[in-house]
């Protein structure tokens, strides 16, 4: 869909512009008069720009607010209209009835349109990447389809609660066809507690705001059963088979893969920033990175393993001065799989999950659970376990809440004590 906005070029006796709307959807296009009109010094990408009035004294803030309203109305309209929940879309007559004839008294900032004013600023506030948006998008596609006419007064307690119950029964994968039905229904508790985590972040927003009022979500905490996370990582002896390995002629294609992902497990980085380490970035010793997803600024020493890896590739020359071979995060994924059943990593791992009450428990090889984020595991939980202070780990890392290393601290002290039980292998000569 699009919903864009422009100025018509043929000024009114007031010498501002009419501001006008091209709407798109499933390949039919309405283009009319949004019924305001300002002077093009005051039009900026879109939209009024802020602290501007027209010739009628109309506000930046009142006319955004009618184009923000327009643009989620016809954005929620696509989105049923994708979900099956209605058939076809008349633009020409939802426009007359909802916008056409409206008084400009009656403008107020809806549910959606508040949304969408939270993603944009909170987006430029905190330079949100790509994946976040996607995130917050899914959100807004999820409560569209639970209610399209949301008001923030919906979100008692009760309305909270309806919309956990939603969140188990949507569609979350797989798809109907006249031969047979894959959909797989019902968020996992683990996902549903992150909509609900992403809900609160606007809500509070729109509290501070003074566009909500409705403040049950702020003791709102839903019984949802979720397991501890199951870290899948690499131990050293399976991180060596896969460094060492012998990759055969015919699958050359997964020695680059290979060697990007082990030097992630040597160094800890994550794959956006192995994705952006130019040649610039590393020295001697050590590499220095500001990191994509937090913006931190690291210096990571260079071990002897990091360092064969780089001068592998160091009279190699890769796009935007690149320091190593990077492919696409989901070719990366898919060959890391693949090179993973090469490698013998088939150890069965269970990841248990619950659906409200229900426990699932499904038993996967270890290879069919790799991907670029388990090389960063593979560093931390290999680093504590040889010893290495979690203060130290978390520099290299970046990690500056205590919190989310635990995990990775569990799983060292556990491998401590399976150690520790190899002395009663040994047959022992006491003397008292």
């Amino acid at each position: 869909m699009a919903v864009s906005f422009y100025l018509d070029n043929r000024p009114n006796k007031n010498g501002d512009h009419p501001i006008r709307v091209s709407i798109s959807i499933n390949g039919n296009r309405y283009v009319t008069s949004t019924g305001f009109s300002v002077n093009t010094e005051k039009w900026n990408d879109g939209k009024v720009k802020n602290g501007s009035t027209n010739a009628k004294g109309e506000t930046a803030k009142t006319i955004n607010a009618r184009l923000k309203e327009i643009d989620s109305f016809f954005s929620r309209e696509e989105t049923l209209l994708k979900l099956g929940d209605i058939q076809e879309i008349d633009i020409k007559t939802l426009y007359a009835e909802n916008f056409a004839k409206k008084k400009l008294e009656k403008i107020e900032i809806t549910f959606f349109g508040c949304f969408d004013e939270f993603t944009e600023e909170m987006g430029k506030k905190n330079n949100w990447i790509k994946a976040v948006y996607e995130k917050f998008n899914a959100l807004k596609n999820h409560l569209t389809a639970f209610n399209p006419n949301m008001k923030f007064s919906d979100l008692t307690e009760p309305g909270l609660n309806n919309f956990v119950d939603y969140l188990h029964t949507v569609v979350v994968a797989g798809k109907k066809t006249k031969e047979r039905d894959t959909r797989v229904f019902g968020m996992k508790n683990t996902t549903i507690k992150k909509q609900l985590g992403f809900l609160k972040w606007f809500l509070r927003w729109a509290t501070a705001k003074g566009y909500n009022k409705e403040t049950s979500y702020q003791t709102f905490k839903p019984k949802l059963t979720t397991p501890d996370k199951k870290v899948v990582f690499l131990d050293w002896d399976e991180l060596m088979a896969v460094y060492n390995f012998n990759i055969p002629e015919s699958k050359k294609y997964l020695e680059r893969v290979r060697d990007v992902f082990c030097f992630c497990s040597f160094t800890s980085l994550r794959y956006s920033d192995v994705a952006n380490l130019k040649r610039s970035d590393v020295f001697a010793s050590y590499i220095s990175i500001t990191t994509i997803k937090t913006a931190d600024s690291l210096t990571i020493e260079l071990n002897d393993y990091s360092k064969a890896i780089l001068k592998k590739y160091e009279k190699d020359v890769f796009p935007n001065n690149s320091a190593l071979p990077v492919i696409s995060n989901q070719r990366m994924n898919e060959y890391l799989k693949e090179l993973g059943e090469l490698c013998g990593l088939d150890e069965p791992v269970t990841i248990t999950y619950y659906k409200g009450n229900q426990r699932y428990d499904e038993v996967y090889p270890k290879y069919a659970l790799i991907g670029t984020h388990t090389a960063r595991r593979t560093f931390i939980s290999n680093a504590l376990m040889l010893g290495i202070p979690p203060q130290t780990v978390m520099k290299w890392t970046g990690h500056s809440d205590y919190k989310a290393m635990k995990p990775y601290i569990d799983i060292a002290d556990r491998a401590k004590a399976e150690s520790m039980k190899m002395f009663n292998k040994k047959e022992l000569n006491i003397k008292i």
